[in-house]
């Protein structure tokens, strides 16, 4: 039986990393169906590209404060019934945001209720791979990031398609119903790690730092400020890339292509770094990865023609999306497995409030001097930024671990 049980172990836990990448993809592609609509929005509505940006400033501001909390229920409950509750509000969001008949109303209910619940996607799944794995941890992580990294390629065009044949509340109503359909179903899918599930059973807990401890160490703290600052590096440039290219010129279908190009080249840089990490340590390949991001941004400044943005994007698809998912890894080898819920949780609440800079920052800066220029810039400087904060993560020993299935 403990043979048996073990093989199904080893082949479910792939289960898990499919239905991650899954839910990743369509709850980020929901989320992200924001910098596609802006256009059409502001010249419906009449919004600015600031007001209407700043609802996505207000998504990443929710997700950081729901993050550590939907992150440490996780810890008790399982990320089941998380991932689902979370599935829920997101359909639930978006459908009522298609429905404001103000900017506020808008910046509320795209903000606040949509960023909330993408909180409940994304640091539970996480901290449930990295528990499912005690080999091939930077890959299966990876794996399930470059399912998230699949929005640019399936959830963006939709809603690019869809705003060309319908206004754009219409769009969104349907987006909340994709949403609605493919994520619940796959909410069952969600399995709570073995190890977790056998030590609440038997109601020993992994040994190691109390919450309080985890949450003042440096290993900590230097994984917030790393992911703050490199999500705030990419931030602008990922949300106001398709405006960017409108604004030279590019029509929509073009422009968001650039985008899903940004996002399948993220595919490769993910599972490129997975086994980078595997092989050379995640710490190492972060370092690296994060220096190639701050260099690559700079290449949007040239940029004007169809060909430059595909081939920027392509660079700085591969970057930024490689570097995410090693935040996780890293985690996972500096803490015990029974809190990741809550220290993934806050390290995405810090890159939340990265990645809230980003669009209300470019749009201030377009809308005060009708370019993007100092975007990408500033984004530079933030690169160089996190580059010298992870070279931290090189001199921290590392934790020795337990196996995740026990």
């Amino acid at each position: 039986m403990t043979e048996w049980t073990s093989v199904l172990r080893e082949h479910y836990r792939w289960v898990i990393v499919a239905a991650g990448g899954l839910l990743g993809c369509v709850a980020i592609g929901a989320l992200f169906s924001l910098p596609v609509l802006l256009r059409p929005i502001a010249q419906e509505t009449g919004w600015s590209t600031t007001g209407i940006s700043a609802a996505m400033t207000i998504a990443f501001g929710a997700l950081a404060i729901g993050s550590m909390a939907w992150g440490a229920l996780s810890d008790r409950t399982g990320p089941r019934l998380v991932v689902m509750a979370g599935s829920l509000l997101l359909a639930a969001g978006l459908a009522l945001a298609s429905l404001a008949t103000s900017l506020l109303a808008f910046q509320l209910l795209f903000g606040a209720v949509v960023g909330l619940a993408a909180a409940a996607i994304f640091a539970p799944l996480m901290a449930c791979v990295t528990g499912w794995f005690d080999t091939r941890r930077s890959l299966a992580v990876s794996l399930v990031s470059a399912g998230m990294g699949m929005a640019p390629l399936t959830m963006s065009p939709l809603a690019a398609w869809l705003v060309q044949a319908h206004d754009w509340r219409t769009s969104l109503q349907i987006i909340a119903a994709v949403v609605a359909g493919v994520m619940l179903p796959a909410t069952l899918l969600v399995h709570r790690p073995p190890a977790l599930a056998s030590a609440q059973a038997n109601a020993a807990p992994e040994p190691g730092p109390s919450m309080g401890q985890a949450m003042r160490s440096a290993p900590f703290l230097i994984l917030v400020l790393t992911s703050f600052l490199t999500c705030a590096t990419h931030s602008g440039p990922i949300f106001h890339t398709v405006s960017y290219a409108v604004t030279c010129g590019i029509p929509l279908m073009a422009a968001v292509s650039i985008y899903s190009l940004e996002g399948l080249a993220g595919m490769g840089g993910r599972l490129v770094f997975g086994l980078l990490g595997d092989r050379f340590g995640a710490a190492r390949t972060l370092v690296l990865a994060l220096l190639a991001q701050a260099v690559v941004v700079l290449g949007y400044v040239q940029a004007r023609q169809l060909g430059s943005f595909y081939t920027v994007a392509a660079l700085f698809g591969f970057t930024y999306a490689g570097v995410m998912p090693l935040f996780a890894v890293i985690a996972r080898e500096n803490f015990p497995l029974r809190m990741m819920g809550a220290v993934i949780g806050g390290t995405t609440m810090a890159s939340s409030v990265g990645m809230a800079l980003g669009p209300v920052l470019g749009g201030l800066v377009f809308d005060a001097t009708a370019s993007y220029t100092w975007l990408f810039i500033g984004a530079f400087a933030l690169g160089l930024g996190s580059f010298l904060s992870a070279l931290a993560f090189l001199r921290l020993p590392r934790r020795p671990l337990p196996a995740a299935s026990a």
